[in-house]
């Protein structure tokens, strides 16, 4: 599995890896929560209609910098990030304990 980590975390946070077209429109529909985060490439924007619970979205450049993060509750459309090459999701309230901001470079390991 991959992984990602930041200057703040202690050890690396799981990364599931949403590539195809058919992934990442799924996202994490039909879920009622993720361990770790999911990583939609290439995205720059999401939505979370049919989603059962609030999420945090990190909006990356092509160098995984968090170029904005915020936190969306179900049933909304987020509008495209310029410049955003990736889209970082996981369950409100994590960006914030793992130290993702804006300016921070992710450092993803890939399987």
């Amino acid at each position: 599995m991959a992984t990602f980590t930041t200057p703040e975390t202690s050890e690396p946070v799981p990364l599931e890896l949403a590539e195809s077209a058919r992934t990442r429109g799924r996202g994490l529909l039909g879920r009622d929560g993720i361990e770790g985060a999911l990583l939609l490439s290439p995205a720059n924007s999401v939505h979370t209609l049919g989603m059962r619970f609030a999420i945090d979205v990190a909006h990356l450049d092509r160098e995984f910098r968090v170029l904005a993060v915020r936190t969306m509750r179900p049933g909304r459309v987020g509008l495209p990030r310029p410049r955003a090459r990736h889209v970082l999701e996981a369950e409100a309230g994590s960006m914030e304990r793992w130290g993702v901001r804006r300016g921070v470079r992710l450092a993803v390991q890939a399987p």
